[in-house]
């Protein structure tokens, strides 16, 4: 479908299958760039207990090197292993552990812990020739490689001005002792990264706002996908109007079957009918059995009469019945008095005429 035809944004029902199937948003830079960081304050932490853990492995080894017997190397050469593997463990172990739950806990927060199983299915769109040639010369492939390109020649920058720095400083190496000519390379070392993570943090926000811009734009919909899609969720809208039909006669039809179970049916001349009905064994007050208007009003009536249910006119009271009295329910303590009145004006008439009240 053309990119200008979807101008609307994505549903939640849309986001939650692109999420299904993988398509989430994700800033790769950002997460190498957290990494990065976490990766520098973990070794300017850990870094001296590393190099004093390897210096002690360091003059052990030498000093034990005089001990072994003559042909005896390879006999020891297993424990020296084990015990170089153990140094290195405990030497650079934590810190690789923090980088990778870094790296991961990165990851999972811009995901929000998502593992899809079908994003890591094979796909031949993956491996298509005609696919492929579309992404090369696509807005994405542009913007990585201009990004890619940034970032290379940010590095260089940066890595020309550290080794200028030190073949500057290498003449003074020639006067100090070997620890403090390390010192200074792991200090300008550590300036390089540190400019290294500021400058890459700058391409990252770059790129975690493109990327954010990108995936919305990949998630647009068009109207007719809207409307598809609320068709899927929420039927077709003809559908359901017939069935909300079909609903309203059913309704209506029950109620008409309650009109002759009332007492009275109060009324306008021709636009509003009430029907009520009042057991005072089991009623705390008038029950609404039937309300409508217009021709459903004169149906109502016509029902009565042919029940011999009390038909009563009275404009006001039909109105406000029929305003603030919901069906199948008492009416509203404020109507009480007018409607008493009515009750006992039907009563005295059927007591005088003798015919019971319905």
């Amino acid at each position: 479908m053309p990119e200008g035809n979807k101008t609307e944004k994505a549903t939640p029902k849309k986001r939650r299958d692109q999420r299904k199937k993988g398509n989430v948003f994700l800033s790769n830079d950002a997460v190498a760039v957290i990494t990065l960081a976490a990766a520098y304050l973990v070794l300017r932490l850990t870094f001296g207990t590393a190099a004093d853990r390897l210096e002690t492995f360091m003059r052990q080894c030498i000093s034990d090197a005089g001990t072994f017997p003559v042909g005896g190397v390879s006999q020891e050469l297993p424990t020296l292993m084990k015990q170089m593997a153990i140094t290195l463990a405990w030497a650079i172990g934590p810190a690789m552990g923090v980088i990778a739950l870094t790296a991961v806990a990165a990851t999972f927060f811009q995901t929000r812990m998502l593992f899809s199983p079908e994003s890591i299915q094979p796909k031949f769109s993956r491996i298509n020739p005609l696919e492929g040639f579309k992404r090369l010369f696509s807005l994405r492939s542009v913007v990585e490689a201009l990004k890619g390109s940034a970032k290379i020649a940010v590095l260089l920058v940066i890595l020309y001005r550290f080794l200028l720095g030190c073949f500057e400083e290498f003449p003074n190496y020639l006067d100090m002792d070997i620890s403090g000519a390390c010192a200074d390379l792991m200090s300008r070392f550590g300036s390089m990264l540190l400019q290294i993570i500021v400058a890459f943090a700058a391409v990252a926000a770059f790129d975690f706002f493109y990327q954010w811009w990108d995936y919305e734009r990949q998630m647009r919909m068009s109207k007719q996908e809207v409307k598809e899609e609320y068709k899927q969720t929420e039927g077709d809208p003809q559908i359901k109007s017939k069935i909300r039909e079909v609903q309203r006669k059913m309704a209506r039809s029950r109620m008409m079957q309650q009109v002759p179970h009332a007492d009275v049916v109060i009324r306008n001349p021709t636009h509003v009918a009430v029907a009520l009905r009042y057991k005072p064994e089991k009623d705390n007050a008038p029950v609404v059995l039937a309300k409508g208007l217009d021709e459903l009003a004169l149906r109502i009536v016509q029902v009565a009469e042919q029940s011999g249910v009390s038909v009563i006119e009275n404009v006001p009271l039909a109105r406000s019945l029929y305003a603030s009295a919901e069906l199948d329910h008492e009416i509203p303590p404020e109507l009480y008095g007018a409607v008493a009145d009515i009750l006992v004006y039907l009563y005295r008439m059927n007591k005088q005429s003798g015919q019971k009240s319905k």
